[in-house]
């Protein structure tokens, strides 16, 4: 089952402004190098190793620009590439896609890479219960195509955005005066709104894990840049009570210690903001 934010009407609403960003009134270059009448085809060149991700996409842009566009998928979302694999061939009018191209590879080059490296980390943990979660650390306008891709990959998606889910940060436990103060304030805004919304709160240290324990009302507590041993610690502490998060600094080095302590979720900043795309290319061919 797919995420509550891949809709078709979501989905469809991002392809028509990305192509209005790169389209606007027309593509000149085809429509002037190019017979309206002349048909062609393309493949999807694979120039890199790791997974692929944007093929359900790249199907849905050639659509939206050309619907009488052929694709013939030979590689699904999810699959490790190789270089020279093709992930798929397309057919029609010239013009719609060189019209298409660049938007499709734009979008499957970044999915792609972010899959590959999210699934580097999943093997990195396997075996150990916990999850790899993503964050809002994302380009403003792509998240969608970001954590779909760390779904692709296998990871797991965090919050979308900041109204489906509280979470109470150091800013926030800051601003309103404490943890208890802020988990408090937090559940009378809900029962105001009538929203059921989960609760996350972020800890820095033991002594506010401790805190929070004594407040309750939340349903996951983040362990922000604990060292190993702190978090095996809080973790103990925690005992199971609510949901563990660790979170900040944590990498491909680090990974399989943190999700040896125990915790649920681990949430890393870099599956969407430190990775590179993978090398793509839409070739013609005869």
């Amino acid at each position: 089952m797919k995420a509550p934010y891949l809709t078709q009407e979501a989905i469809k609403a991002f392809i028509r402004q990305a192509l209005q960003e790169d389209v606007a009134d027309g593509d000149h270059s085809s429509l002037a190098a190019i017979p309206e009448s002349a048909t062609n085809q393309a493949k999807l060149l694979v120039k890199d190793e790791g997974i692929l991700a944007g093929v359900e996409l790249a199907w849905k842009i050639f659509h939206e620009v050309d619907p009488t566009l052929h694709m013939e998928i030979l590689l699904q979302d999810g699959a490790q590439i190789h270089y020279g694999d093709v992930a798929f061939t397309v057919h029609g009018k010239a013009q719609s896609i060189l019209t298409a191209e660049r938007l499709v590879l734009n979008c499957m080059q970044r999915m792609s890479g972010i899959a590959t490296y999210t699934r580097s980390l999943v093997k990195l943990i396997e075996g150990t219960g916990a999850k790899l979660l993503d964050t809002r650390k994302t380009t403003p306008n792509f998240r969608m195509m970001e954590k779909w891709a760390v779904l692709i990959g296998g990871g797991t998606n965090h919050r979308f955005g900041l109204f489906d889910m509280i979470m109470l940060k150091d800013n926030h436990v800051d601003y309103a005066g404490g943890i208890k103060q802020a988990i408090d304030a937090t559940h009378q805004y809900l029962e105001k709104l009538g929203k059921p919304l989960k609760i996350e709160i972020e800890t820095r240290n033991l002594d506010e894990v401790r805190q929070v324990l004594e407040t309750g009302g939340v349903d996951r507590i983040m362990l922000d840049n604990f060292p190993v041993e702190q978090l095996r610690e809080a973790v103990a502490l925690i005992g199971g009570k609510f949901e563990t998060e660790a979170s900040g600094g944590i990498t491909e080095e680090t990974i399989r210690a943190v999700a040896e302590t125990g915790v649920n979720y681990i949430s890393v900043g870099a599956l969407t903001h430190s990775n590179r795309s993978l090398d793509l290319s839409l070739k013609a061919y005869r």
